[in-house]
């Protein structure tokens, strides 16, 4: 389940500052004389101190502050890339001070890291990078610890990025993941769960996960979803995309804000992923093998698969029932499954694993799991820093409840599909060989048979499982798992 919709404004830690506005009021702060970067440094300070997701803060501060054009640019290149090498940094920071970088000032921190993305990974010249870093951090954290910020950043501009790795990484025989972990940015443990997933080992090299890690690092393009029976992939094409490659409702939004398309502003079409529109689309290709009157999205915000489910509901002249826990996300599925066709998208706000329905009355079922949401670190890069080496376990419990009351919720001869945006096997593999050995009634369907425009997906004991890869597919690194109830005797 994706964490787009959390909200981006937590409770302050203790000691952190308030993210302020940049405009000029009665009682308000002027506005900063270097708006991108002062904006990239506020998104930064949240993330780090007060658990904000980029992805909604930053465009919430820049409409706030009236920011556009090139300095939009700008800020959102501050932002996102300095959140992807932040594990890149951080090392060449603590090779350029004097003392462990743990200890360094947590408002100076964001600063550091800033300066290093400009002087290490952009065009910006270096005398450049760091004077307009410094004059920032004298604004933000003080002349004292702007010094200190300058005299770190000339250490930093004294090599380019390759020399630095060459310097900080472990190296690259003796220690493959700690070498990855450093050069790509990613945490080793985050390192080590995707070459598991991906089947490789240290000993015999990680190719492929080093392919994978890049990919993460990459700018993820914009996908777009045609609502079917509301719009169509050529009305976005009309609008200035491009024809996705493998769904046949997904468009490629090559620049320019998806509001400013007329089927995204009147909720026609919406953005997501394309490995995101194809687990629905399968769920909806199985047989459910008779009635096909009732569909269920047990975990549905923040709503993508939920629109689109309805969508293709509607045009059956099937009902989908969307439940979500969370009352602030149920409303997000509202907005989502709006006007669907035949209006068949109903939306509650209920937990999942205490269901508000009766059991065996539904024919096809999604379980989109919260989890640690490692299959989407392009576009949420902080979400790697955010995770520990328990996230997995500690989600474990909750996965396996919701996918067991989804067996109990669809009817025999009905379909479940378990969704993660995760490759872990912990929260992939490691739920469905659980549930089967549970329970006799559900059977493990090939679910790459339902997808068969999308070639190397197939994954899993007997290749009964789907697996998108960024740098293979160039979506969201999502799992599927179809399963089929057995039908009563």
């Amino acid at each position: 389940m994706s964490e787009q919709s959390r909200s981006p404004y937590r409770r302050p830690r203790r000691g952190s500052k308030p993210v302020q506005g940049g405009g000029q009021g009665a009682s308000g702060p002027p506005a900063p004389r270097d708006p991108a970067r002062r904006v990239a440094y506020d998104v930064l300070c949240a993330v780090e101190q007060r658990d904000a997701y980029a992805n909604l803060l930053l465009p919430a501060l820049l409409t706030e502050r009236g920011i556009s054009g090139r300095d939009a640019a700008l800020a959102t290149e501050l932002t996102y890339g300095t959140l992807r090498l932040q594990g890149t940094y951080d090392a060449i920071l603590e090779a350029c001070v004097d003392r462990t970088l743990a200890s360094v000032d947590a408002d100076a921190l964001p600063v550091l890291r800033l300066g290093a993305h400009q002087l290490l990974s952009t065009k910006i010249p270096p005398h450049a990078a760091v004077s307009a870093t410094v004059d920032l951090a004298r604004r933000v954290v003080g002349h004292h610890r702007g010094r200190f910020v300058n005299a770190v950043l000339r250490k930093v501009s004294a090599r380019d990025l390759d020399a630095w790795t060459a310097v900080v990484a472990p190296d690259r025989d003796r220690d493959p993941s700690g070498y990855l972990a450093v050069v790509r940015s990613h945490p080793r443990w985050v390192v080590k769960e995707l070459a598991r997933a991906l089947g490789e080992h240290s000993s015999t090299g990680l190719v492929r996960t080093e392919r994978l890690l890049a990919a993460h690092n990459e700018r993820p393009r914009v996908t777009l979803v045609a609502k079917p029976g509301r719009s169509t992939v050529e009305d976005l094409v009309a609008a200035g995309a491009e024809e996705g490659r493998y769904s046949p409702f997904a468009a490629y939004l090559p620049q320019g804000d998806p509001a400013g398309i007329r089927e995204v502003r009147q909720n026609r079409a919406a953005v997501q992923d394309e490995a995101s529109q194809l687990v629905a689309l399968a769920l909806s290709r199985v047989d459910a093998h008779g009635d096909d009157a009732l569909w269920l999205d047990m975990c549905a915000g923040p709503g993508g698969k939920a629109g689109l489910l309805a969508s293709l509901a509607g045009q059956r002249g099937a009902r989908l029932l969307a439940s979500e826990v969370q009352p602030a996300r149920a409303g997000l599925v509202a907005t989502a499954v709006r006007r669907a066709p035949r209006d068949a998208g109903r939306v509650i706000a209920a937990d999942g694993t205490r269901p508000a329905w009766r059991p065996g009355v539904f024919d096809r079922v999604l379980v989109d799991a919260p989890c640690t949401g490692l299959g989407a670190l392009r576009r949420r890069p902080e979400s790697r820093w955010r995770r520990t080496e328990t996230s997995a376990a500690d989600l474990a419990p909750l996965q396996h409840g919701l996918l067991a009351r989804a067996a109990d919720a669809v009817r025999p001869g009905g379909v479940v599909a378990y969704v993660t945006c995760s490759p872990h096997l912990d929260e992939t593999d490691g739920i469905v060989r659980r549930i089967l050995a549970e329970r006799d009634d559900l059977a493990l369907l090939r679910a790459a048979d339902y997808l068969d425009e999308v070639p190397d997906l197939a994954a899993g004991p007997d290749g009964n499982y789907v697996q998108f890869w960024p740098h293979v597919h160039g979506t969201d690194a999502m799992f599927l798992a179809l399963f089929r109830k057995a039908a009563r005797d």
